[in-house]
C-alpha cells in the first residue's frame, strides 16, 4: 500500500465539491480522478485540482489509478457504483444514505461480503459525519455509562431543516420518487434517525404519519411523525419537516435516574436523586417528585460539518487498520426507521421491524413509475453549504 490512499469522487455537486476540496488537502490521501456527468462541471474540477475528469465511473475505474471512491451521487445510484467497485477491489465511502430502501442497501452490503473473500481488508465506510461531533459523542457517552439509567422516552424534535421552493427546484432529480425515492427522511435525517439508533436501539415496531408535498411543490414527504415502541416499554418520537422556519431542533432522553436535554447547543442533565422507578414504587406522598439537580454539561466541539474527519478516518482504516468512526453497515438501521415510517404511513398502520422489503422497494417503484409530476426548469443555486450543518 502507498502512504497516500488514492481517491476518486464520484458526483461533484454539493456534498461532492465538498469532499474534492477535503481530499486535495489530506495528508493522507491523494485526489486522483473527478467523475461527474454534467461534464463542464467535472472539467471545472478536474482543472481546478490538476486531475483528470472522468464523465462515467465506469471509464475511471479502467483507467484511472484508484484504491478508493467516495460516492456523492443522488441516493439510488450509490448502489450499483458500489457494487462495482467492490467487484474491482476498491474501497468504498458512500455519503448518506446508504441506499433509497434497504433492499438495495443489502445489495450493496453482499457484495462487499463477497469481494472481502478475495480483498480481505476492504473498507466500507458511510458519511455519518454528525458522530464527531461532541454534544452528541458527550450523549453516547453518558448513556453508555449508565448515568441515565434504563430509558424509557426519547423523543427528537427536528424541524431546523428548512428548506425553501429554490432548493428544490435546483435539482430535477431533488424531492422526485425516480430521481431520489423520497423527501426529509431520505435527504435530510439521515444523521438524525442515524443518531437515534446511535442512542437508543432499534424498536420493534414502527407507526409513521407523512405528508407528501404539503408545503411545497414536490411529490415526496416534506413533513413527517414517528412514534417507536421497543421491546422493553420504551417509547420514541421522531418529528421533522423542511417547512417550519423558525425550526426548533430539541431532543430529550428521559431515563430512571434523569432527562438530558440538547438544544440550542446547550446539554443539560435533570439528574435524578434516586431511581424514579424506586421512588414510585416506596414514596409515601402522593404528589412528591424525584429531588433532581439541574447539571449545565461540558462538551468540546470542533464547530465545522465534520466531513473531512471522516475522510481522514477512511484513509487511515484503509492505510493503517484504525476503527472506522461509521462502518457503512450501520447505515441499515437509519435507513431501516425511515423505510419503516413511510411504509406504515402508506398502509396506514404501524408496521414491525423488520418489515417487508420487498413491499417497499415495490412501492416505490410503482411511485416512480406512475409519477405524472413535472419538475420546473432546473435553477442552479451558488450557495455557501456551510449554512446547511448547524447543530443538526
Amino acid at each position: 500500500m502507498n502512504e497516500k490512499v488514492r481517491i476518486a469522487v464520484i458526483g461533484i455537486g454539493n456534498m461532492g465539491s465538498f469532499h474534492v476540496r477535503d481530499l486535495a488537502a489530506q495528508s493522507n490521501a491523494e485526489l486522483t480522478a473527478v467523475c461527474d456527468i454534467d461534464r463542464p462541471k467535472a472539467d471545472r474540477f478536474g482543472e481546478m485540482f490538476h486531475v483528470p475528469a472522468f464523465y462515467d465511473y465506469r471509464e475511471m475505474f479502467e483507467k484511472a489509478p484508484l484504491d478508493a471512491v467516495v460516492i456523492a451521487t443522488p441516493h439510488y445510484d450509490h448502489t450499483p457504483i458500489s457494487i462495482d467497485a467492490f467487484q474491482r477491489g476498491l474501497h468504498v465511502l458512500t455519503e448518506k444514505p446508504i441506499a433509497v430502501h434497504l433492499k438495495d442497501a443489502r445489495k450493496m452490503v453482499q457484495a462487499y461480503e463477497t469481494a472481502r473473500q478475495k480483498h480481505p481488508g476492504l473498507t466500507f465506510a458511510i458519511m455519518f459525519n454528525q458522530r464527531t461531533y461532541g454534544f452528541w459523542r458527550k450523549i453516547k457517552s453518558l448513556i453508555e455509562d449508565g448515568e441515565l439509567g434504563r430509558l424509557v422516552r426519547v423523543s427528537w424534535i427536528i424541524t431546523d431543516w428548512f428548506r425553501s421552493q429554490a432548493y428544490y427546484d435546483s435539482g430535477g432529480w431533488r424531492a422526485t420518487w425516480k430521481g431520489e425515492g423520497g423527501g426529509v427522511l431520505l435527504n435530510q435525517c439521515p444523521h438524525n434517525l442515524d443518531l437515534f439508533q446511535w442512542f437508543a436501539g432499534m424498536p420493534k415496531r414502527v407507526a409513521g404519519y407523512a405528508s407528501l408535498g404539503k408545503y411545497h411543490n414536490i411529490e415526496v414527504e416534506d413533513e413527517v411523525t414517528g412514534y417507536f415502541e421497543y421491546e422493553n416499554g420504551m417509547v420514541g418520537h421522531f418529528i421533522t419537516t423542511t417547512a417550519e422556519s423558525p425550526g426548533t431542533n430539541r431532543l430529550e432522553l428521559v431515563g430512571e435516574r434523569g432527562k438530558l436535554v440538547f438544544e440550542d447547543g446547550r446539554l443539560t442533565f435533570f439528574r435524578n436523586r434516586s431511581s424514579m422507578f424506586t421512588f414510585l414504587k416506596e414514596s409515601k406522598s402522593a404528589f412528591d417528585k424525584v429531588e433532581n439537580w439541574e447539571i449545565p454539561i461540558p462538551y468540546q466541539h470542533h464547530n465545522e460539518g465534520g466531513h473531512r474527519f471522516l475522510l481522514e478516518n477512511f484513509a487511515e482504516a484503509i492505510l493503517h487498520g484504525e476503527p472506522l468512526i461509521a462502518r457503512a453497515e450501520e447505515g441499515l438501521n437509519s435507513l431501516a426507521l425511515g423505510n419503516a415510517m413511510m411504509l406504515s404511513s402508506f398502509l396506514g398502520k404501524p408496521v414491525d421491524i423488520p418489515f417487508d422489503e420487498d413491499e417497499y422497494a415495490a412501492r416505490l417503484a410503482e411511485l416512480a413509475r406512475t409519477s405524472r409530476f413535472q419538475k420546473p426548469e432546473e435553477k442552479q443555486l451558488e450557495e455557501d453549504l456551510n449554512k446547511s450543518f448547524g447543530f443538526h
